[in-house]
């Protein structure tokens, strides 16, 4: 039986709920790598989620007006606890992203696109590079992903960020984004 936690994740923290199996037994402040949306991440556990008759500020759209009988049933999950090699794994990888910034900064500039990057981090399992830019979602995304992409350096997702917080993707089913591009 799975249970749901909520697990902050991100270099632009996102906060979500999450199946972990029992046998895992996390505790707040445990980290924890899961599979997220992003792909898979490290983050920290910051509770319990439990369900009440209101929905909660942070609670995720399950495409229903009940929430299942498993509460953990859909969701992404907990994968395990942060061994001490994903933790160092993690380190090395805030640093190749730290000394990757520039680059990519000048890459922008070069290809004349109306963004600023903020951020950027790997996947821990380094199958993906985010790269976090101030800008509401637009063309220039599409075409950084796309640039990226043409140039050869890799799978890259192109993250919009406002003072709001991180944008979210469209809903595909009305019509909105691309989803194609790793511009979500």
């Amino acid at each position: 039986m799975a249970s749901v936690v909520l697990v902050r994740y991100g270099m632009i923290p996102e906060v979500s709920r999450f199946a972990v199996e029992e046998a895992i037994g996390v505790v707040r402040g445990d980290r924890v790598v899961v599979e997220a949306h992003r792909g898979r991440l490290l983050g920290t556990v910051l509770s319990e989620f439990r369900t009440t008759n209101a929905k909660p500020l942070f609670a995720q759209p399950t495409g229903g007006e009940d929430e299942p009988a498993d509460a953990a049933e859909g969701l992404p999950r907990v994968i395990r606890r942060a061994a001490p090699a994903d933790l160092e794994t993690e380190q090395q990888l805030r640093t190749e992203a730290r000394a990757a910034f520039d680059k990519w900064r000048e890459r922008i500039e070069q290809w004349e696109l109306e963004l600023e990057l903020i951020d950027l981090e790997w996947t821990a399992d380094r199958t993906k590079l985010i790269l976090y830019v101030l800008n509401h979602r637009g063309p220039d995304c599409t075409k950084l992903a796309l640039q990226a992409a043409a140039s050869g350096l890799g799978s890259i997702e192109v993250q919009p960020v406002t003072a709001d917080g991180l944008v979210t993707v469209p809903d595909s089913s009305a019509g909105g984004g691309c989803g194609t591009c790793g511009c979500h």
